[in-house]
């Protein structure tokens, strides 16, 4: 049983703040400035006046669904047919500092939100909010497999569900700064989210052939941070705590004849504490950061033949560090360099197994291994304003792996880089980058903890050693005050130059453009289009050589228009049109050796709308939106296509689906 790792904690981005201080000998800032002739009310900045009291706009939208296929919701951010309504609010209210905001989006409806925010300028916020995400993996599945208490009771009939997933989520946070109470500025923060997650997805077991089922999806996360933030007038500290723990609320799953069939993800928790800094000088800026975590699992284990062990007692202790600094050599030279450290400490409990092979038991016992990496990440950076406009960047990243009882113990990644940015062009903007990186390491070998079976000359592209080529260009061009182009291409290559089975090379490769016009000033027009391309080729075994060829393709399409200066500037008309195309191909040789099918999908999304401004501060918008998706993929077959698998058919998608909304929107002056 591994331990599963279901958190994801990210420390608050600490901002370049303050200013050198010092003595000088003369006083030239702004505060010493002569304005007793200034006629400061011509000066007077419109848009930065705060307005006490209500602001904003609120409102509803009601409409209609028309859809062949539930995933639609996926596009339309609601699937289900008939009617909908939701409620749509973007409001503020100030007075005497203190301030509050609600704003919501489609509340109601099977994808919408709300956010409240109240408090006090510079002192304390609170904020709550709530939000439903649904998504949609395939309709009308087909399941001869029925879920009842923990067991999975077969069917005399196929039944048809959906495999989609509803998450409820919610939080709080609350914000306090002390700032007012002592010399020097401290604020506060702590915030709880929760999400409930119920549904279905597809899963797959072997009893004893392969069976593909709809797993029953009800669990729940929580999540906790706080922390402490002090800062003065040239450096700034946090203190946080983060945590997370995860509770399914479904157990394993059983047959009628045979208990536990399907593990159940476990129950986990984990916890975090961190300590970070920066400190700036005249023309340096430096920062660091220390993190300690652990992640526990204790869950009960599937009991079975041979294994005597209740519980895991897992635990895993995790440790990373991080040093930072940039400094201005001279006004054109710029120099910065950061060393990272991480360590995975795997504490979990060791147990002796009887050892099987190839079905039979061998009589000898083996000891699980836990497994234990570290990393190492050292960069320096450099940038050089060669002349007005033109500036040169270079850079070297190094990076040191170990891992415990692997196929490869140590690995060294190694890149150079380079960038070029223009702006003495008028009206042109081009930037050029290339890099090159190498990897390399330790002997590669499948030793015995890893997998007798793995052939010797197998690599694991990962571990492989590789030598990676990208160079990309981005160009922005403006000829016209009302017209407005942007282009960027790149193109990378990986060489896994030393393996014989296993990945030998893949290729990345694509563009994007865009351009849009300011016709006039009602009217706007704007197109874009992207392709990608990924090309990669792999070997097979020694005793019956084979070679596969792998092309992935995808391509983005749009174009959209508005207009306003229908009746009065009263009426705007507006279109948007989406496609996109992607398509996998794989082919074997020689063809003998077998080949698989492809995968092939589509999508056309397209939306109309008109607003029409009632008044100054009433307004109604009717909006169509349609959405044609197609998708075949040949590994999903039906259920009755192979006498010895149960599938959940072929649940590929081929759709038309049509919402029409009205919405009603209110703004207060």
């Amino acid at each position: 049983m591994r331990l599963t790792k279901l958190f994801s904690l990210n420390l608050i981005t600490l901002a370049l703040f303050g200013s050198a201080t010092g003595a000088i000998a003369a006083d030239f800032g702004v505060q010493q400035a002569n304005t007793e002739h200034l006629k400061t009310a011509n000066y007077q900045c419109k848009r930065c006046v705060a307005t006490d009291g209500y602001s904003g706009t609120f409102g509803a939208s009601v409409g209609a669904v028309d859809a062949d296929d539930d995933h639609a919701v996926n596009q339309l951010g609601t699937g289900t047919d008939g009617a909908i309504a939701g409620a749509n609010a973007d409001l503020a209210y100030q007075q005497s500092g203190y301030r509050a905001k609600v704003q919501a989006h489609q509340l109601g409806m099977d994808n919408g939100f709300i956010n409240v925010e109240a408090g006090k300028s510079e002192q304390y916020k609170l904020d709550l909010d709530f939000q439903t995400i649904t998504s949609n993996q395939y309709s009308n599945a087909q399941t001869n497999l029925w879920h009842n208490n923990g067991v999975l009771l077969p069917s005399e009939h196929t039944r048809e569900l959906n495999l989609d997933l509803q998450r409820q989520r919610s939080g709080i946070g609350f914000e306090y700064d002390f700032s007012a109470l002592t010399q020097l500025g401290l604020s506060s923060y702590a915030r709880f989210d929760r999400e409930d997650k119920t549904g279905h997805r597809s899963a797959s077991l072997m009893s004893p052939s392969p069976v593909n089922f709809a797993e029953p999806v009800d669990e729940t996360t929580d999540k906790f941070s706080a922390g402490i933030i002090a800062d003065g007038d040239n450096w700034v500290s946090e203190l946080s705590y983060h945590g997370s723990r995860y509770e399914n609320n479904i157990d394993n799953l059983s047959l009628p004849h045979s208990y536990d069939v399907y593990s159940a993800t476990p129950d986990n928790q984990a916890h975090q504490v961190s300590l970070s800094g920066q400190y700036r000088m005249a023309s340096s800026v430096f920062s660091g950061r220390v993190v300690s975590g652990r992640m526990i699992q204790d869950q009960d284990l599937v009991q079975m033949s041979g294994n005597p062990i209740q519980n895991w007692d897992g635990q895993v202790d995790t440790f990373s560090s991080n040093l930072a600094a940039s400094t201005r050599v001279s006004s054109r030279l710029r120099l910065g360099a950061s060393y990272d450290y991480s360590k995975r400490n795997n504490r979990s409990s060791v147990f002796d197994f009887a050892q099987y092979e190839f079905d039979s038991m061998s009589g000898a016992f083996k000891q699980n291994t836990p497994m234990d990496i570290e990393r190492q990440t050292f960069k320096a950076n450099a940038s050089y304003r060669l002349a007005s406009g033109y500036r040169l960047q270079a850079g070297y990243d190094y990076k040191q792996v170990e891992r415990s009882y692997g196929e490869r113990e140590e690995t060294q990644d190694s890149e150079v880089w380079s960038k070029l940015n223009i702006r003495a062009i008028d009206k042109l903007t081009l930037d050029f980058g290339l890099s090159y990186g190498s990897r390399g390491g330790s002997d590669y070998q499948a030793n015995e903890l890893t997998s007798d079976e793995t052939d010797s000359l197998m690599r694991k592209y990962h571990l492989a050693d590789r030598n990676r080529t990208e160079v990309n260009a981005r160009a922005s061009y403006t000829p016209l005050e009302w017209l407005t182009f942007d282009v960027s291409t790149y193109y990378a290559n990986d060489d896994y130059d030393a393996t014989e089975i296993g990945l030998t090379q893949a290729k990345d490769y694509g563009y994007d453009a865009n351009v849009h016009l300011q016709v006039s000033k009602p009217l706007s027009v704007y197109a874009f289009a992207g392709q990608q391309w990924i090309d990669s080729d792999q070997s097979g075994d020694q005793n019956s050589i084979w070679h596969t060829e792998i092309r992935d393709q995808f391509i983005n399409l749009g174009l959209g228009t508005s207009y306003s200066g229908l009746m009065e500037d009263r009426l705007t008309l507006g279109m948007d049109y989406l496609f996109a195309n992607s398509e996998s191909n794989t082919g074997v040789s020689p063809s003998g050796a077998g080949s698989y099918g492809a995968y092939y999908s589509y999508s056309h999304s397209m939306s109309l709308y008109g607003q029409y401004m009632i008044s100054p501060q009433m307004a109604l918008k009717l909006a169509y939106q349609y959405e044609r998706y197609f998708d075949t993929d040949s590994a999903k077959v039906t259920a009755d296509s192979n006498s010895g698998l149960i599938t959940l058919g072929e649940i590929n998608h081929n759709y038309n689906a049509h919402q029409l909304m009205l919405t009603f929107s209110y703004k207060l002056l």
